[in-house]
């Protein structure tokens, strides 16, 4: 095997059998010649490997590579064939600690995202005046006066407790939960005490604001029942707390001014409220004052409310006087008409008219035959005279004979009917005649 060969086997195992990699570590001999290409040697305290990150991918990098800088590289492991070195060649490049939290944020973003977590549907809606503010936050940190001065600015009414917590290091996250869990549970004479939590503190580092990004913090602010405000860092800064919470507040000033109302604005309501309930009392007042006033006019003495019914019921009196009268004459006019259209009905004078009919009827009745009878006489006369003129009787007067078959009786209407020696008869108009044919002519 060649040199050639060698290394160029050991160039195949390198690239198959390593996959892509992370790899930590301090930068030196740092070399960007004209090409755009970058070669450097990755090291660190025990050990060094050399490296090359190509033009087309460094473009993406926000940072220019610097002597000592420490970086986080993902990587697959080669070997430069002409030297027989052994290399890795760079995909990525990212400053180490800051560059692996801001991965490890958008790792856990997009996880809680996928689980719901940041749904709209599951933010709770804020109290519009809510009874007691719970803060979690530090007590030593700018962020608690900054809320303090805010809420007794706008409602100082409204009474606020603070749960201490540390907010940055390790001990900070499980303390945050912890509070967030106390405040869900604590009730006085069986009610909640809080209606609202602020949870924040002031600006710093991705590394100081990191307990805010905790797992842990996220699913505590997710399971509370009570509305939770996020008001981490300063406005451009964005923790998982800012996503998983019901409202976002850029600065922990502006939680206080989000959960409160404008306490001058309420009083200018109640003050309206005043001038309204005033007016509606004068108004319902005078209402009532007129009202009165109409009550006392109707009222009257006994004596001239006795009169006037006195004097209605003699007027009542006398209008069922008429009314009885009135009845009565239509009564009677009702029964002289009665009796008027009866007297025709009467059984004797009904008697006689249908005798009278009856008479006229009979007289009708023979007149009808007479003319019937004279009408069918004259018809059957000429129905006669009709039949002797049409009768064959009469043409035998005339000398005709009838001839007929003397033993068949069939009338002879054609020579070729007989043949000589038939016996035939002859009907005339007087007696009849017997022959035998002798001859027959056509």
């Amino acid at each position: 095997m060649t040199v050639t060969q060698l290394n160029r086997k050991a160039k195949q195992l390198l690239e198959t059998h390593l996959p892509l990699l992370w790899v930590e570590g301090e930068l030196s001999n740092v070399s960007i010649p004209s090409s755009g290409h970058w070669y450097f040697t990755l090291k660190d305290s025990d050990a060094q490997v050399r490296c090359a990150m190509f033009r087309n991918r460094n473009m993406t990098v926000r940072f220019k590579p610097q002597q000592g800088q420490h970086v986080l590289i993902r990587a697959r492991v080669s070997l430069y064939e002409g030297r027989g070195d052994y290399q890795i060649i760079a995909e990525h490049m990212e400053e180490a600690g800051a560059g692996a939290l801001q991965r490890k944020f958008d790792e856990l973003k997009i996880k809680l995202a996928n689980e719901g977590l940041f749904d709209p549907q599951f933010k709770k809606t804020l109290p519009p005046l809510p009874k007691h503010i719970g803060v979690i936050t530090s007590p030593t940190g700018a962020a608690i006066h900054d809320i303090l001065n805010v809420l007794s600015r706008r409602f100082p009414s409204i009474p606020v407790t603070v749960i201490p917590v540390a907010v940055q290091g390790k001990e900070a996250a499980p303390q945050i939960v912890k509070a967030i869990q106390l405040a869900n549970r604590a009730q006085l004479a069986g009610e909640k005490i809080f209606d609202v939590i602020i949870l924040g503190r002031g600006g710093g580092s991705l590394e100081d604001l990191w307990p805010f990004n905790e797992e842990i913090v996220a699913r505590a602010i997710f399971a509370s029942n009570l509305p939770i405000v996020s008001a981490v860092g300063h406005e451009v800064d964005f923790s998982i707390a800012d996503f998983v919470a019901d409202l976002r507040a850029p600065t922990p000033s502006a939680a206080a001014e989000l959960v409160t109302p404008d306490g001058e604005d309420w009083l200018d309501k109640f003050i309206g409220f005043e001038v309204l309930l005033e007016d509606a009392m004068t108004r319902k007042l005078q209402y009532l004052q007129q009202k009165i006033n109409w009550l006392r006019s109707r009222l009257r003495h006994p004596k001239q409310k006795l009169e006037q019914q006195a004097q209605r019921l003699d007027s009542l009196e006398i209008r069922l006087k008429n009314i009885i009268h009135k009845s009565l004459t239509n009564y009677q006019h009702r029964l002289n008409n009665l009796i008027l259209r009866q007297k025709p009905l009467h059984p004797e004078i009904k008697l006689a008219e249908l005798k009278h009919r009856f008479k006229l009827a009979q007289q009708n009745l023979l007149r009808a035959q007479k003319i019937s009878f004279t009408q069918k006489q004259q018809r059957f006369n000429a129905a006669v005279r009709m039949l002797n003129t049409l009768s064959p009787l009469k043409t035998l007067d005339r000398g005709y004979a009838l001839v007929t078959h003397s033993e068949t009786h069939i009338p002879v209407i054609n020579s070729q009917q007989l043949k000589p020696g038939d016996r035939i008869k002859a009907q005339l108009a007087k007696g009849e005649l017997v022959a035998v044919v002798e001859n027959i002519k056509p």
